[in-house]
């Protein structure tokens, strides 16, 4: 079964969550991000390159023409390979774990995947982020030491940055699959 949902990031922006249901205990949510904006691009591109123009005239050196050219498709490449994340993927098998995955806008993909044993438990938590008040999908990892205590936390959806209403559709189906690993799973 698959659905998909619209929702909005915390600045506003558009997001799409899809929702896949492969079986009770086995889930992915993909929020998809909006592509980059061709308008804005080319407002970047024309400022820098206008701005080249403008010192060329003053200066009459043409290597400032084509060092704004080289430049800016670097920056551009380098946003696209870095930085711009289309896609994050969650999802969570009960009896494996849970595997997270950041598609860039150049197609190079991250992947990283948390055996279920290390899993404490998914949480909603909150930050302060400019200003404002932010909620957050985490992972909460078992400390190997202290049965009751914590490693480390691991943010969900850390580019997408979506609003609490999207962040309690993706927390109540975790936890589904979260209890029924632990019902089926044998008690120590």
């Amino acid at each position: 079964m698959e659905d998909e949902q619209s929702f909005s990031d915390i600045c506003g922006g558009r997001l799409a969550l899809q929702r896949r249901y492969y079986s009770s205990s086995c889930r992915e949510f993909c929020l998809s991000c909006p592509r980059l904006s061709l308008r804005s691009l080319t407002a970047v591109t024309c400022t820098v390159w206008l701005a080249a123009y403008g010192l060329f005239t003053l200066c009459e050196n043409s290597m400032i023409l084509s060092a704004a050219i080289f430049i800016t498709l670097l920056g551009l490449l380098g946003y696209l390979h870095f930085v711009k994340i289309d896609q994050e993927t969650l999802l969570i098998i009960d009896s494996l774990g849970i595997q997270m995955t950041s598609s860039y806008a150049s197609g190079k993909e991250c992947t990283t995947f948390i055996e279920m044993g290390k899993v404490k438990d998914v949480v909603i938590n909150e930050a302060v982020y400019m200003q404002k008040v932010i909620y957050y999908l985490c992972i909460l990892l078992k400390d190997p030491v202290e049965p009751d205590g914590i490693s480390q936390v691991v943010p969900v959806f850390q580019s997408a940055k979506p609003r609490l209403d999207c962040l309690i559709e993706v927390y109540r189906s975790c936890q589904e699959i979260l209890a029924h690993q632990k019902a089926t799973s044998p008690s120590p």
